[in-house]
């Protein structure tokens, strides 16, 4: 494994939203599920698509916070262009968990 320096990992730009809207997204090669996040005033809402649908449903996602790195450029993924990237880890079965702040924290709240 490479090492980086702290300054590397400030340049990812970590933040915490809440999802205000969320559909399937059938076009997508592999299940996946659209959402719309809102980072509060500073960054606004953003849109992406991740494969969480075997332990998530849209409905599920609808007042959920993530977290989810808002600096990568957008990748259009078929008819859709994610803007951010919400980030998990994968359960004993490689299906995805999104992380999560245990308690609510304010939208918009960069990581450090």
């Amino acid at each position: 494994m490479d090492n980086i320096s702290f300054d590397d990992f400030m340049k990812v730009d970590i933040r915490t939203g809440t999802v205000r809207r969320a559909e399937p997204f059938p076009e997508a090669r592999k299940p996946a599920i659209k959402m719309w996040i809102d980072f509060g005033p500073e960054i606004g809402e953003k849109k992406t698509s991740a494969q969480v649908t075997a332990h998530y449903t849209p409905e599920e996602l609808i007042g959920k916070q993530v977290i989810a790195v808002v600096n990568f450029p957008p990748r259009q993924i078929g008819p859709f262009r994610s803007e951010v990237l919400v980030l998990g880890l994968p359960d004993e079965k490689g299906e995805v968990v999104l992380l999560a702040p245990d308690q609510d924290v304010p939208l918009g709240g960069r990581m450090h």
